[in-house]
Formats: C-alpha cells, sequence, structure tokens
C-alpha cells in the first residue's frame, strides 16, 4: 500500500505471525499488540498481571520509539486482559507508565478475552499520532 512503511525493531520481540511490529501511515503509527515476551528469549516475562503489563508496555515503547514516537504520543490503545478481575493490577502498572511518558493519557478500551498467544495474560496494541 502506498505511503505505509514498515516498522521492526530487536527490541521489541519478532511478529510471531505475517503481521508487522508496527506500521507508519502518514503521521500516524499503528502498533500491533504486544504481549508479554523477553525480546532476548521469546519466552513470556513475569508471572502476574503487572509484571506482563510492565513488559508489554516496555515492548510497545520499543517499537513505538523505533518509529519515531513514544508512549507520550499514544492517542488510543486497546488493552485486552485474560481475567478482568486483575484490572487493578494491570491499571496501576499502566498507568506508571503512561505518566512517565509525560503526555496525556490515552484514550483506552479494555476488554476481557478467551486467551491470548502463548498463554499471556494481557495484550496491549497502540495507535500514535
Amino acid at each position: 500500500m502506498a505511503g505505509t512503511q514498515a516498522v521492526e525493531t530487536s527490541d521489541a520481540p519478532k511478529a510471531i505471525g505475517p503481521y508487522s511490529q508496527a506500521v507508519r501511515a502518514g503521521g500516524w503509527v499503528f502498533a500491533s499488540g504486544q504481549i508479554p515476551l523477553d525480546p532476548a528469549t521469546g519466552a513470556i516475562a513475569g508471572t502476574t498481571v503487572a509484571e506482563q503489563t510492565d513488559r508489554v508496555l516496555r515492548n510497545l515503547a520499543a517499537v513505538l520509539e523505533a518509529a519515531g514516537v513514544g508512549l507520550g504520543r499514544v492517542v488510543k490503545t486497546t488493552v485486552y486482559l485474560a481475567d478482568l478481575g486483575r484490572f487493578a493490577e494491570m491499571n496501576d502498572v499502566y498507568a506508571k507508565h503512561f505518566s512517565a511518558a509525560g503526555g496525556p493519557f490515552p484514550a483506552r478500551a479494555t476488554v476481557q478475552v478467551a486467551a491470548l498467544p502463548k498463554g499471556a495474560l494481557v495484550e496491549i496494541d497502540a495507535i500514535a499520532a
């Protein structure tokens, strides 16, 4: 597609399917969902929702930085949780990462899903401007 560019970085896990880590289109960056994979080992990092959310947001930040933006430029996220009862754990870590990024909190949707890839407890995707 004209005007689009794939974004890739070794600082985040490689895509585990036929998709890009992110795609830049015009002034927008659409980051694929990140799960808590350690970029060095490819293994799930952390056993709690809080630990996994931290890894997910560090992965997401690396992808966005490779695209020339950061968490502070995110306008929308979608959070996928395996157990919505763990929302508060995710939300605490999420708030810390986005507060540190310096921008306004992005718009967000959070949904519970039946399962996530590789048994992850959380996945987050983002759109940045």
